[in-house]
């Protein structure tokens, strides 16, 4: 590959990376945090606690049985949830494998979402803001003076 393929993907790469992924639905947070949703409403923790799930499509129709079944985002939402197939909603923070993290862990301790995600409450469109990486989590587990050690994040699981 030449110099300038190389840049022009790292470019392309980065656009990617700020602007977000084109998610499979439009959905804002903005608007339905606004309504008084919380994140854990939607976005369950089963255990072992490390991941957050996606919501189930029934519970988005729980409200959108009425609300807005005009809209063609909306219908298609129902079709998925009649069919119970998931809406392949495209994960906009991930970690490294070698990384361990626990979602629960970290609910427990107050650590408030928008610590890791950024001001979601104020976004319609979801885009990585916050850049998770051992230096920004260091900074965090030094500052809540929780444990800094590498195995914290980084022993066999």
């Amino acid at each position: 590959m030449t110099p300038v393929v190389l840049r022009f993907s790292g470019l392309l790469l980065l656009a990617v990376e700020l602007c977000g992924q084109q998610q499979p639905l439009p959905y804002s947070h903005k608007t339905h945090l606004a309504l008084g949703l919380e994140c854990k409403t939607c976005h369950k923790n089963p255990d072992p606690g490390e991941l957050m799930e996606y919501p189930p499509e029934s519970l988005c129709m729980s409200c959108h049985r009425a609300i807005k079944t005009d809209s063609p985002h909306i219908k298609k939402l129902a079709a998925a949830a009649t069919e119970k197939k998931p809406i392949p909603w495209v994960r906009v923070y991930r970690l490294p494998p070698f990384v361990y993290f626990s979602h629960r862990v970290h609910a427990e301790a107050r650590a408030a979402c928008e610590t890791c995600h950024g001001p979601v409450r104020e976004r319609d469109v979801i885009t990585k803001q916050v850049a998770n990486d051992m230096r920004f989590c260091m900074t965090c587990h030094t500052a809540s003076k929780a444990r800094n050690d590498c195995a914290a994040c980084h022993e066999e699981r």
